[in-house]
């Protein structure tokens, strides 16, 4: 598959800090591409180098294989985390507005049915809930019919049930052979949108590949949660060895039949036994020693 943007050798310094060393990135067209990493490891100025929207210090941007200009702008849209709108415009005045801005649109009907827009178009777009304003964003990122779509942590501030519906919006703007360039502080998020995530830390990537493919990489095994009322003293006694969790002891596995097999021969009682699996949050703990907060 081919990459429709990439970044070689990818430098960003100022006065006396280098917020991105050298990283190297090529997103592959049609996927869903999450860029993850903590407060001050260099994602977001990362992300204004990949838009064009600052200038690196060194290395390249291609897109397309060519260095990034007019068509570039002409065929990337962008879903900043916070953008200013025009006041006393209504929704569908918003989007006429932004239409002609570009040489080249998806037709306003088309973008308002894509977006779920149509029963907010004559509302001021002062009175809008955050949900409909986070589609009214994407909506105006897709004015242009962009092949290349940046959204900065688009759902930061909704409650689970918009954040949701935003999914599921985005599940199906990548349906149309969009790309997509997500940075999300909610790893459920980039684990159920993400074709492909790169962890960003002190201005470097550290780990990157499929969800799936990093979860077993660096986990190839599951936690068992105990009770610690239940069964401290026997556990103890069975050999297994456990780690605290609050007031739960854990234990790892990768042998997991053979594990429940052992407990149970140990009179430990597994009625409040839970099993989880591994999840990118742990990952992203792993790999950066930081909890990745909004």
């Amino acid at each position: 598959m081919s990459a429709i943007i990439t970044a070689t050798k990818l430098v960003k310094q100022y006065p006396g800090i280098t917020a991105v060393d050298g990283i190297d990135l090529a997103i592959p067209k049609g996927i869903c591409f999450g860029l993850l990493g903590p407060n001050g490891a260099g994602k977001t100025t990362t992300i204004e180098m990949l838009e064009g929207i600052q200038q690196q210090t060194s290395g390249t941007v291609l897109y397309k294989g060519e260095p990034l200009g007019p068509r570039y702008r002409e065929e990337v849209g962008i879903q900043f985390q916070h953008t200013a709108l025009q006041e006393f415009l209504t929704v569908r005045e918003t989007l006429e507005l932004f239409e002609q801005l570009y040489r080249r649109t998806m037709p306003i009907p088309e973008v308002i049915e894509l977006c779920s827009l149509a029963d907010i178009l004559e509302r001021d777009t002062r009175k809008i809930s955050g949900g409909q304003r986070q589609r009214l964003l994407l909506a105006l990122a897709l004015i242009n019919d962009p092949e290349l779509i940046f959204l900065d942590e688009p759902t930061t501030g909704l409650d689970p049930q918009a954040r949701r519906n935003f999914w599921d919006l985005v599940k199906l703007v990548k349906s149309r052979d969009k790309t997509i360039v997500l940075t999300t502080h909610y790893m459920e998020e980039a684990y159920a949108l993400c074709d492909e995530i790169a962890i960003m830390d002190k201005g470097r990537i550290v780990s990157q590949g499929t969800p799936t493919h990093l979860l077993s990489e660096h986990f190839g095994d599951v936690v068992l949660q105990i009770p610690r009322a239940d069964a401290e003293n026997k556990l103890a006694m069975s050999g297994l060895s456990t780690v605290q969790a609050g007031d739960m002891l854990e234990i790892r596995t990768n042998r997991l039949h053979q594990t429940l097999h052992q407990l149970m021969e140990n009179g430990i009682n597994l009625d409040q036994l839970r099993i989880r699996a591994w999840t990118l949050e742990d990952l992203f703990i792993n790999v950066t020693g930081k909890k990745l907060n909004p």
